[in-house]
């Protein structure tokens, strides 16, 4: 998968990958994770998928409708990355904390809706469920920070409800904070998000 690596400076700490929305690419991101930790290492990936030229971690069948094939296949490829850049550039594979927004933030819930180990905690800007009836591993205390718009178009109330109470069940340690804005990721959120990481890491 294309994507840059940022070498931290601090090795006690977690490496922060990041995953970009619909038409993003792997620079998107780069400067609002400096903002939360600039002493942590970053992986920041484009995904592999095209939609009208846009690139996007896995196809969907219409907006807010997930092409569930693909989804499984993109998360396991995603997963499989993670796995062999951590032996590519030297960090730890059980420290990684997702920062994903919109269907960046979808492939990261779906990393942890589908293998217990692959992230160590995330944040997720603007998420929604990416399944529905399947049951969770095991997330004991993995700590995850997610960013809602009370006024999202794209991602309504009760799907970040949904997606908190799915995560909570499976044991992890959810944080929930509402915004009055819609889809987009604005300041107020990336701060939320630093103060929340800065007492987890």
């Amino acid at each position: 998968m294309q994507h840059v690596f940022h070498k931290g400076t601090d090795e006690t700490k977690p490496t922060l990958l990041l995953l970009h929305g619909t038409g993003g690419n792997e620079h998107d991101l780069i400067s609002l994770a400096k903002k939360i930790d600039d002493t942590a290492n970053i992986l920041s990936v484009r995904g592999n998928v095209l939609e009208n030229g846009m690139p996007r971690f896995f196809r969907r069948l219409a907006e807010g409708v997930f092409d569930m094939e693909d989804l499984i296949f993109r998360t396991r490829e995603l997963n499989d990355f993670i796995a062999q850049a951590a032996e590519e550039h030297s960090f730890d594979r059980t420290r990684v904390v997702a920062i994903g927004y919109s269907n960046g933030a979808n492939i990261a819930a779906s990393l942890l809706f589908h293998y217990e180990d692959a992230l160590a905690g995330a944040i997720l800007h603007h998420p929604m469920v990416p399944r529905r009836g399947i049951e969770l591993p095991t997330l004991t205390n993995i700590p995850i920070f997610i960013s809602a718009g009370t006024n999202d178009p794209m991602c309504s109330a009760q799907e970040s409800e949904d997606l908190e109470a799915l995560l909570s069940t499976a044991g992890a340690d959810v944080t929930t904070a509402w915004f009055n804005y819609g889809h987009q990721l604005t300041m107020p959120e990336v701060e939320a998000a630093k103060e929340w990481y800065h007492t987890k890491f």
